[in-house]
Protein backbone atom coordinates (compact mmCIF):
# COMPACT_ATOMS: atom_id res chain seq x y z
CA UNK A 1 0.00 0.00 0.00
CA UNK A 2 0.87 3.72 -0.26
CA UNK A 3 3.49 4.73 2.88
CA UNK A 4 1.05 6.68 5.55
CA UNK A 5 2.57 9.47 4.55
CA UNK A 6 1.67 9.06 0.98
CA UNK A 7 -2.02 8.51 1.62
CA UNK A 8 -1.98 11.58 4.13
CA UNK A 9 -0.18 14.02 1.55
CA UNK A 10 -2.80 12.97 -1.43
CA UNK A 11 -5.66 13.69 0.88
CA UNK A 12 -4.00 17.03 2.10
CA UNK A 13 -3.56 18.05 -1.65
CA UNK A 14 -6.90 17.20 -2.78
CA UNK A 15 -8.44 18.99 -0.18
CA UNK A 16 -6.50 21.68 -0.63
CA UNK A 17 -5.78 22.21 -4.07
CA UNK A 18 -7.73 19.75 -6.05
CA UNK A 19 -11.20 19.57 -4.85
CA UNK A 20 -11.15 23.47 -4.49
CA UNK A 21 -10.38 24.06 -8.37
CA UNK A 22 -12.38 21.12 -9.68
CA UNK A 23 -15.73 23.40 -10.90
CA UNK A 24 -13.27 26.05 -12.33
CA UNK A 25 -10.97 23.40 -13.88
CA UNK A 26 -14.15 22.32 -16.44
CA UNK A 27 -16.30 25.70 -15.96
CA UNK A 28 -12.56 26.84 -18.03
CA UNK A 29 -11.44 24.15 -19.64
CA UNK A 30 -8.28 24.54 -18.15
CA UNK A 31 -5.28 22.41 -17.37
CA UNK A 32 -5.16 21.96 -13.15
CA UNK A 33 -1.90 23.08 -13.24
CA UNK A 34 -1.52 23.99 -9.46
CA UNK A 35 -3.07 20.61 -8.84
CA UNK A 36 -0.43 18.49 -10.73
CA UNK A 37 2.38 20.83 -9.22
CA UNK A 38 0.72 20.17 -5.85
CA UNK A 39 0.83 16.32 -6.26
CA UNK A 40 4.46 16.81 -7.69
CA UNK A 41 5.21 18.87 -4.83
CA UNK A 42 3.78 16.10 -2.31
CA UNK A 43 5.86 13.46 -4.13
CA UNK A 44 2.93 11.60 -5.61
CA UNK A 45 4.47 11.93 -9.33
CA UNK A 46 7.36 10.09 -8.39
CA UNK A 47 4.53 7.05 -6.44
CA UNK A 48 5.92 4.55 -9.23
CA UNK A 49 9.36 5.33 -9.39
CA UNK A 50 11.57 3.10 -7.81
CA UNK A 51 13.36 3.94 -4.42
CA UNK A 52 16.77 3.26 -6.17
CA UNK A 53 15.82 6.83 -8.24
CA UNK A 54 14.74 8.61 -5.26
CA UNK A 55 11.13 7.19 -5.70
CA UNK A 56 8.18 6.20 -3.29
CA UNK A 57 8.38 2.49 -4.53
CA UNK A 58 4.89 2.26 -4.74
CA UNK A 59 2.84 -0.17 -6.64
CA UNK A 60 0.10 -0.50 -9.18
CA UNK A 61 -2.14 -0.86 -5.93
CA UNK A 62 -0.98 1.98 -4.38
CA UNK A 63 -1.59 4.55 -7.80
CA UNK A 64 -4.88 2.93 -8.25
CA UNK A 65 -6.33 4.59 -4.73
CA UNK A 66 -4.47 7.47 -5.24
CA UNK A 67 -6.42 8.11 -8.97
CA UNK A 68 -8.99 6.75 -7.15
CA UNK A 69 -9.23 9.64 -4.32
CA UNK A 70 -8.09 12.53 -7.48
CA UNK A 71 -10.98 11.21 -9.53
CA UNK A 72 -13.79 11.60 -6.60
CA UNK A 73 -12.82 15.45 -6.68
CA UNK A 74 -11.58 16.05 -10.50
CA UNK A 75 -11.76 13.73 -13.28
CA UNK A 76 -9.31 16.17 -15.61
CA UNK A 77 -6.41 15.99 -12.33
CA UNK A 78 -7.18 11.92 -12.17
CA UNK A 79 -6.76 11.52 -15.57
CA UNK A 80 -3.39 13.49 -16.38
CA UNK A 81 -2.49 11.12 -13.40
CA UNK A 82 -3.26 8.32 -14.85
CA UNK A 83 -1.69 8.56 -18.49
CA UNK A 84 1.43 9.71 -16.01
CA UNK A 85 1.58 6.76 -14.43
CA UNK A 86 0.95 4.39 -17.32
CA UNK A 87 3.83 6.32 -19.09
CA UNK A 88 6.42 6.15 -15.68
CA UNK A 89 5.65 2.07 -15.50
CA UNK A 90 7.22 1.87 -19.03
CA UNK A 91 9.77 4.40 -18.27
CA UNK A 92 10.88 2.50 -15.30
CA UNK A 93 10.98 -0.46 -16.65
CA UNK A 94 13.26 0.72 -20.08
CA UNK A 95 14.11 4.16 -19.58
CA UNK A 96 17.36 6.11 -18.38
CA UNK A 97 18.27 6.56 -14.89
CA UNK A 98 18.48 10.49 -15.33
CA UNK A 99 14.86 10.94 -16.69
CA UNK A 100 13.54 8.44 -13.81
CA UNK A 101 15.40 10.48 -11.46
CA UNK A 102 13.65 13.27 -12.83
CA UNK A 103 9.83 11.92 -12.28
CA UNK A 104 10.80 10.29 -8.90
CA UNK A 105 11.63 13.82 -8.01
CA UNK A 106 8.70 15.25 -8.95
CA UNK A 107 10.39 17.28 -11.92
CA UNK A 108 8.86 15.15 -14.87
CA UNK A 109 5.50 14.46 -15.90
CA UNK A 110 4.74 12.34 -18.63
CA UNK A 111 1.59 10.81 -20.60
CA UNK A 112 1.02 7.82 -23.42
CA UNK A 113 1.26 9.32 -27.16
CA UNK A 114 -0.08 5.47 -28.94
CA UNK A 115 -3.67 6.43 -30.51
CA UNK A 116 -3.10 8.15 -34.23
CA UNK A 117 -5.26 9.89 -36.38
CA UNK A 118 -5.22 6.73 -38.95
CA UNK A 119 -5.83 4.05 -36.93
CA UNK A 120 -7.86 5.93 -34.28
CA UNK A 121 -8.46 3.69 -31.40
CA UNK A 122 -6.80 0.43 -32.58
CA UNK A 123 -3.43 1.18 -30.44
CA UNK A 124 -1.81 -1.45 -31.45
CA UNK A 125 -1.60 -0.36 -35.28
CA UNK A 126 1.07 2.55 -35.39
CA UNK A 127 1.02 4.65 -38.88
CA UNK A 128 3.58 6.76 -37.34
CA UNK A 129 7.16 5.79 -38.78
CA UNK A 130 10.97 5.91 -37.81
CA UNK A 131 13.91 6.33 -40.23
CA UNK A 132 17.31 5.85 -39.02
CA UNK A 133 18.67 9.45 -40.39
CA UNK A 134 22.34 8.60 -38.92
CA UNK A 135 25.06 9.98 -36.71
CA UNK A 136 22.69 7.61 -33.94
CA UNK A 137 19.82 9.98 -34.79
CA UNK A 138 16.11 8.94 -35.67
CA UNK A 139 13.60 10.99 -37.63
CA UNK A 140 10.15 10.54 -36.55
CA UNK A 141 6.29 11.39 -38.30
CA UNK A 142 3.21 11.08 -37.01
CA UNK A 143 -0.59 12.26 -36.26
CA UNK A 144 -0.98 11.59 -32.85
CA UNK A 145 -4.59 12.05 -31.77
CA UNK A 146 -5.79 12.52 -28.19
CA UNK A 147 -2.93 12.89 -26.11
CA UNK A 148 -3.66 13.40 -22.83
CA UNK A 149 -1.88 16.52 -21.54
CA UNK A 150 -0.39 17.88 -24.75
CA UNK A 151 1.64 20.41 -24.90
CA UNK A 152 2.35 20.45 -21.05
CA UNK A 153 4.29 17.44 -20.81
CA UNK A 154 8.19 16.66 -20.31
CA UNK A 155 7.94 13.59 -22.77
CA UNK A 156 5.65 11.55 -24.60
CA UNK A 157 5.57 7.62 -24.20
CA UNK A 158 5.33 7.25 -28.42
CA UNK A 159 4.83 4.60 -30.48
CA UNK A 160 6.20 3.68 -34.17
CA UNK A 161 6.14 1.76 -36.57
CA UNK A 162 9.77 -0.13 -36.00
CA UNK A 163 13.25 1.26 -37.61
CA UNK A 164 13.76 -1.81 -38.92
CA UNK A 165 12.87 -4.98 -36.79
CA UNK A 166 9.69 -7.51 -37.02
CA UNK A 167 6.81 -6.26 -35.27
CA UNK A 168 3.97 -4.07 -35.50
CA UNK A 169 5.62 -1.56 -32.83
CA UNK A 170 8.35 0.52 -31.72
CA UNK A 171 8.08 2.75 -28.39
CA UNK A 172 10.50 5.96 -27.66
CA UNK A 173 10.53 8.91 -25.21
CA UNK A 174 10.08 11.50 -27.16
CA UNK A 175 11.00 15.36 -25.19
CA UNK A 176 7.89 16.92 -24.82
CA UNK A 177 9.94 20.30 -26.59
CA UNK A 178 11.01 18.34 -29.19
CA UNK A 179 11.44 20.33 -32.36
CA UNK A 180 8.93 19.63 -34.79
CA UNK A 181 6.30 18.89 -31.90
CA UNK A 182 3.41 20.86 -32.39
CA UNK A 183 -0.22 20.33 -31.09
CA UNK A 184 -3.44 20.89 -33.13
CA UNK A 185 -5.79 23.15 -31.04
CA UNK A 186 -7.12 22.94 -27.53
CA UNK A 187 -9.53 20.34 -26.18
CA UNK A 188 -13.16 21.45 -25.67
CA UNK A 189 -15.23 18.24 -24.52
CA UNK A 190 -18.54 16.91 -23.14
CA UNK A 191 -16.21 15.87 -19.46
CA UNK A 192 -12.96 16.04 -18.85
CA UNK A 193 -12.62 19.35 -19.73
CA UNK A 194 -9.03 20.42 -18.21
CA UNK A 195 -7.26 17.07 -19.27
CA UNK A 196 -5.70 19.04 -22.25
CA UNK A 197 -6.42 15.94 -24.91
CA UNK A 198 -5.30 17.13 -28.17
CA UNK A 199 -4.08 15.84 -31.40
CA UNK A 200 0.15 16.22 -31.74
CA UNK A 201 1.98 16.03 -34.74
CA UNK A 202 5.41 15.10 -35.55
CA UNK A 203 7.19 16.33 -38.62
CA UNK A 204 10.60 15.76 -38.85
CA UNK A 205 11.18 15.16 -35.04
CA UNK A 206 14.79 13.95 -34.31
CA UNK A 207 15.54 12.31 -31.41
CA UNK A 208 18.50 10.29 -30.28
CA UNK A 209 18.26 6.46 -31.10
CA UNK A 210 19.03 5.92 -27.43
CA UNK A 211 15.58 7.18 -26.77
CA UNK A 212 13.81 3.80 -27.58
CA UNK A 213 12.46 2.23 -24.65
CA UNK A 214 13.18 -1.76 -25.09
CA UNK A 215 13.83 -3.19 -28.30
CA UNK A 216 13.20 -2.40 -32.25
CA UNK A 217 9.87 -3.90 -32.78
CA UNK A 218 9.29 -5.44 -29.54
CA UNK A 219 6.72 -2.00 -28.41
CA UNK A 220 3.52 -4.38 -28.43
CA UNK A 221 4.79 -6.97 -26.32
CA UNK A 222 6.44 -3.94 -23.76
CA UNK A 223 3.14 -2.25 -23.73
CA UNK A 224 1.17 -5.18 -23.22
CA UNK A 225 3.23 -5.84 -20.29
CA UNK A 226 3.57 -2.74 -18.65
CA UNK A 227 1.37 0.73 -19.60
CA UNK A 228 -1.54 -1.33 -20.88
CA UNK A 229 -2.47 -2.75 -17.42
CA UNK A 230 -1.62 0.49 -15.42
CA UNK A 231 -3.91 2.10 -18.07
CA UNK A 232 -7.14 -0.31 -17.81
CA UNK A 233 -6.58 -0.73 -13.89
CA UNK A 234 -6.30 3.03 -13.31
CA UNK A 235 -8.89 3.76 -15.72
CA UNK A 236 -10.85 1.35 -13.18
CA UNK A 237 -10.39 3.50 -10.78
CA UNK A 238 -10.60 6.61 -12.33
CA UNK A 239 -14.44 4.95 -12.98
CA UNK A 240 -14.46 3.75 -9.10
CA UNK A 241 -13.58 7.31 -7.95
CA UNK A 242 -16.59 8.89 -10.20
CA UNK A 243 -19.07 6.18 -8.96
CA UNK A 244 -18.26 6.34 -5.59
CA UNK A 245 -18.12 10.54 -5.08
CA UNK A 246 -21.73 10.68 -7.42
CA UNK A 247 -23.06 7.78 -5.11
CA UNK A 248 -21.81 9.48 -1.90
CA UNK A 249 -23.05 12.80 -3.21
CA UNK A 250 -26.58 11.34 -3.94
CA UNK A 251 -26.89 9.73 -0.02
CA UNK A 252 -25.90 13.39 0.99
CA UNK A 253 -28.86 14.69 -0.52
CA UNK A 254 -31.29 12.26 0.08
CA UNK A 255 -30.53 13.16 4.10
CA UNK A 256 -30.36 16.38 4.19
CA UNK A 257 -33.64 17.27 1.25
CA UNK A 258 -36.93 17.37 2.78
CA UNK A 259 -40.90 16.96 1.78
CA UNK A 260 -41.78 19.77 4.49
CA UNK A 261 -46.06 19.13 3.97
CA UNK A 262 -44.92 15.04 5.14
CA UNK A 263 -42.26 16.29 7.40
CA UNK A 264 -40.11 13.87 5.71
CA UNK A 265 -36.48 13.83 4.60
CA UNK A 266 -35.95 11.94 0.79
CA UNK A 267 -34.93 9.23 2.82
CA UNK A 268 -37.58 8.23 4.70
CA UNK A 269 -39.35 7.95 0.84
CA UNK A 270 -38.47 4.19 0.39
CA UNK A 271 -38.64 4.19 -3.33
CA UNK A 272 -35.56 6.42 -2.85
CA UNK A 273 -33.74 4.33 -0.23
CA UNK A 274 -34.44 1.13 -2.97
CA UNK A 275 -33.07 3.03 -5.73
CA UNK A 276 -30.02 4.74 -4.12
CA UNK A 277 -29.37 0.84 -2.58
CA UNK A 278 -29.00 -0.45 -6.06
CA UNK A 279 -26.59 2.29 -6.57
CA UNK A 280 -24.94 1.64 -3.54
CA UNK A 281 -24.49 -1.88 -4.84
CA UNK A 282 -23.04 -1.14 -8.12
CA UNK A 283 -20.21 0.62 -6.79
CA UNK A 284 -19.46 -1.99 -4.38
CA UNK A 285 -19.75 -4.83 -7.26
CA UNK A 286 -16.98 -2.57 -9.25
CA UNK A 287 -14.94 -1.95 -6.07
CA UNK A 288 -14.91 -5.75 -5.62
CA UNK A 289 -14.30 -6.55 -8.87
CA UNK A 290 -11.39 -4.25 -9.14
CA UNK A 291 -9.84 -5.49 -5.87
CA UNK A 292 -10.21 -8.88 -7.21
CA UNK A 293 -8.12 -7.59 -10.44
CA UNK A 294 -5.54 -6.29 -8.64
CA UNK A 295 -5.01 -9.38 -6.62
CA UNK A 296 -5.17 -11.67 -9.43
CA UNK A 297 -2.21 -9.45 -10.81
CA UNK A 298 -0.26 -9.39 -7.34
CA UNK A 299 -0.59 -13.37 -6.59
CA UNK A 300 -0.14 -14.24 -10.95
CA UNK A 301 -3.44 -15.75 -10.49
CA UNK A 302 -4.12 -17.81 -13.85
CA UNK A 303 -7.13 -15.46 -14.91
CA UNK A 304 -5.11 -12.38 -13.68
CA UNK A 305 -5.30 -11.42 -17.89
CA UNK A 306 -8.45 -11.83 -18.36
CA UNK A 307 -9.32 -9.57 -15.36
CA UNK A 308 -7.25 -6.74 -16.83
CA UNK A 309 -9.04 -6.51 -20.06
CA UNK A 310 -12.58 -6.81 -18.26
CA UNK A 311 -11.84 -4.56 -15.49
CA UNK A 312 -12.41 -0.80 -17.71
CA UNK A 313 -15.45 -1.85 -19.41
CA UNK A 314 -16.91 -3.12 -16.09
CA UNK A 315 -16.00 -0.09 -14.67
CA UNK A 316 -16.82 2.93 -17.19
CA UNK A 317 -20.00 1.34 -18.14
CA UNK A 318 -21.43 0.85 -14.22
CA UNK A 319 -19.87 4.32 -13.98
CA UNK A 320 -22.37 5.53 -16.74
CA UNK A 321 -25.02 3.74 -15.46
CA UNK A 322 -24.77 5.01 -11.78
CA UNK A 323 -24.18 8.59 -13.21
CA UNK A 324 -27.52 8.25 -14.50
CA UNK A 325 -28.73 7.14 -12.02
CA UNK A 326 -28.24 9.47 -9.65
CA UNK A 327 -28.87 12.52 -11.89
CA UNK A 328 -32.51 10.74 -11.86
CA UNK A 329 -32.26 10.49 -8.20
CA UNK A 330 -31.40 13.84 -7.31
CA UNK A 331 -33.73 15.28 -10.05
CA UNK A 332 -33.34 18.84 -10.80
CA UNK A 333 -30.58 19.63 -7.87
CA UNK A 334 -28.34 17.30 -10.29
CA UNK A 335 -28.92 18.64 -13.29
CA UNK A 336 -27.47 21.94 -11.61
CA UNK A 337 -24.20 22.69 -11.20
CA UNK A 338 -24.06 23.25 -7.82
CA UNK A 339 -23.72 19.04 -6.47
CA UNK A 340 -21.20 18.89 -9.24
CA UNK A 341 -23.39 15.73 -9.92
CA UNK A 342 -23.41 16.88 -13.84
CA UNK A 343 -19.88 17.46 -14.05
CA UNK A 344 -19.27 13.78 -12.84
CA UNK A 345 -22.26 12.98 -14.92
CA UNK A 346 -20.19 14.20 -17.83
CA UNK A 347 -16.87 12.75 -16.65
CA UNK A 348 -18.02 9.53 -16.10
CA UNK A 349 -18.88 9.21 -19.74
CA UNK A 350 -15.28 9.01 -21.01
CA UNK A 351 -14.14 6.04 -19.92
CA UNK A 352 -16.47 3.85 -22.17
CA UNK A 353 -15.05 5.64 -25.60
CA UNK A 354 -11.52 5.77 -24.40
CA UNK A 355 -9.32 3.45 -25.93
CA UNK A 356 -9.32 0.37 -25.64
CA UNK A 357 -13.47 1.10 -25.80
CA UNK A 358 -15.75 -0.90 -24.41
CA UNK A 359 -16.47 -2.89 -27.55
CA UNK A 360 -12.78 -3.33 -28.34
CA UNK A 361 -11.81 -4.72 -24.78
CA UNK A 362 -15.20 -7.39 -25.15
CA UNK A 363 -13.56 -8.59 -27.91
CA UNK A 364 -10.40 -8.75 -26.35
CA UNK A 365 -11.80 -10.51 -23.27
CA UNK A 366 -14.19 -13.10 -25.61
CA UNK A 367 -10.83 -14.34 -27.36
CA UNK A 368 -8.76 -14.61 -24.66
CA UNK A 369 -11.67 -16.66 -22.65
CA UNK A 370 -11.57 -18.49 -25.98
CA UNK A 371 -8.13 -19.16 -26.53
CA UNK A 372 -7.58 -16.95 -29.21
CA UNK A 373 -4.77 -14.39 -30.01
CA UNK A 374 -5.61 -10.78 -28.76
CA UNK A 375 -4.44 -9.42 -32.12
Amino acid sequence: MVPSEQLTAAGSVIESVVAPQAAQVDREGALPRESIDALAGAGLLGLLSSADVGGAGGGLVDAARVVEALAGACGSTAMIALMHYSATALIEAHGDEKTRRAVAAGEHLSTLAFSEVGSRSHFWAPLSTATDVGGSRVRLDADKSWVTAAGHVDSYVWSSTPLSADGPMTVWLVPGDAAGISVRGGFDGLGLRGNASSPVTASAVEIPAAAILGDDGAGLDIALRTALPHFLVLNAAFSLGLIRSLVGEAGEHLKRTRLHHLDQALADQRHHRAAYARLLTRADEVGAFLDDTLRALETGRADATLRVLQVKSVAAEAAAEVADGVLKLCGGAAFRKELGVERRFRDALAARVMAPTTEALHDFVGRAALGLPLF
